[in-house]
């Protein structure tokens, strides 16, 4: 595989192999997609925590009879048509 960097990317490996904390550019280049990989992970987790906040707080909202029963597929149709109107 060949991988090309913009100079100043580039001069960022270097620096990060001169420093001493790594024998080469490959080990550089796998420390930061497995860096990329994990900040992905996170972010996920992050979402999804929200989501099931907000779910949490669609289901106090039912459960406390401010929500809206939709029992067919077109009621759940003109209810979200309804949102989209306003």
């Amino acid at each position: 595989m060949h991988v090309s960097l913009t100079p100043e990317l580039e001069a960022r490996v270097k620096s990060k192999v001169e420093s001493g904390l790594y024998n080469n550019a490959s080990e550089v280049i796998r420390e930061a997609i497995r860096f990329m990989e994990l900040h992905e992970d996170w972010i996920n987790e992050m979402k999804l925590a929200k989501l099931r906040e907000q779910l949490q707080v669609g289901i106090d909202a039912f459960e406390q009879g401010k929500g809206t029963k939709v029992s067919s597929r077109k009621e759940l149709d003109d209810f979200f048509e309804d949102i989209m109107s306003d």
